[in-house]
């Protein structure tokens, strides 16, 4: 309708229609003035405004001590018939609980149950808790600080060879780990583990790995762990010591699972430094990329991250300034 007007308005008179386009102009700048004052948003701005405006949400870390570590020594001879290796590694004693087959859902309403009902403190609650929704169970005791590996496997009369087609209703092994003593429940805010494995069979040849690792808090909540893309050198082992073929297709086998991750597709540097500047130590982790790339001095010119380009919603910081000046002064 107002197209209309204005093309009718052009054809009466071009001088009119020129006077009345040029009031509307001021009257909508004025308009606008006055509701944001001088202060107007605008998209280019220099640096320094740019440090001001462009500040990434830091996140706030409580830290915590975490008892219990779980590690898969050999991967590559991992499987349902032979069975599994693992080496957990506790900062007190501990108990170690394998549950081959276990039901998916019946794991997920554990957890809730944690939440909500009561604390999965022990492999008992969590038995409560599964129903004995599960194939078999295997239990170890594992000594402070012991490193010992531990064989898991399932017995040759359950006869199982593989856990269906994917989605499965199973997962081939839980492992929880749990604090043995019950005062050092009363210390530590994570009193146990959860790690969900999988383990290759013969209907899905995904390598072993280790998919999921929740750690369940005193207070009622869990939280999943997950893996940070560090830019520096790690002493854990990097996706190049497999073969492109061997990625490509453990990637696609994860995405018919629905286990894939947005995982970035570039390779992390081996350095130390910031990506950015090449000069800072690597600091901040960025959410919810995870990448762990910049400095202290850069983090405040990024809302994108510099790696995968992805937004930046939060950060946080690796160590403190004063954590860093004490191992700065450690290695002097």
């Amino acid at each position: 309708m107002a197209a209309v007007f204005l093309v009718t308005l052009y054809e009466y008179s071009p001088l009119f229609y020129i006077t009345v386009v040029f009031v509307c102009f001021l009257v909508t700048s004025g308009l606008v003035l006055g509701w944001f004052g001088l202060g107007v948003p605008v998209i280019l701005r220099n640096s320094e405004e740019a440090e001001s405006s462009t500040r990434v949400l830091k996140k706030r870390m409580r830290q915590v001590k975490n008892p219990f570590g779980l590690e898969i020594p050999h991967p590559a001879t991992a499987s349902v018939t032979k069975g599994i290796t693992l080496t957990p590694d506790c900062l007190e004693d501990c108990i170690l609980t394998c549950y081959w087959g276990c039901s998916v859902q019946k794991l997920h309403e554990a957890l809730q149950k944690h939440v909500y009902c009561f604390r999965i403190k022990t492999p008992q609650a969590l038995e409560d808790a599964l129903y004995s929704e599960y194939l078999y169970r295997q239990q170890y005791f594992i000594k402070k600080n012991d490193k010992e590996e531990k064989y898991c496997q399932l017995p040759e009369d359950a006869q199982v060879v593989d856990f269906g087609p994917v989605p499965r209703s199973r997962y081939p092994l839980i492992a929880l780990l749990t604090l043995a003593d019950e005062e050092d429940r009363e210390i530590y805010d994570i009193i146990s583990m959860v790690a969900v494995i999988h383990i290759p069979d013969e209907s899905y040849r995904l390598s072993c790995r280790i998919l999921y690792q929740y750690l369940l808090l005193a207070q009622g909540q869990y939280h999943d762990l997950k893996q940070l893309f560090m830019s520096a050198n790690s002493t854990a082992p990097s996706p190049s010591d497999e073969s492109p073929g061997e990625r490509s297709t453990d990637r696609s086998l994860l995405e018919k699972a629905g286990l894939a991750e947005d995982e970035p597709e570039l390779h992390e540097e081996n350095s130390k430094d910031c990506v950015v500047c090449q000069n800072g130590t690597v600091n901040w982790v960025l959410l919810p990329c995870r990448h762990a790339c910049l400095c202290d001095g850069c983090i405040k010119y990024f809302q994108q991250c510099p790696m995968c380009r992805q937004f930046v919603q939060e950060s946080f910081p690796l160590c403190s300034k004063k954590e860093q000046d004490e191992d700065d002064s450690t290695r002097i």
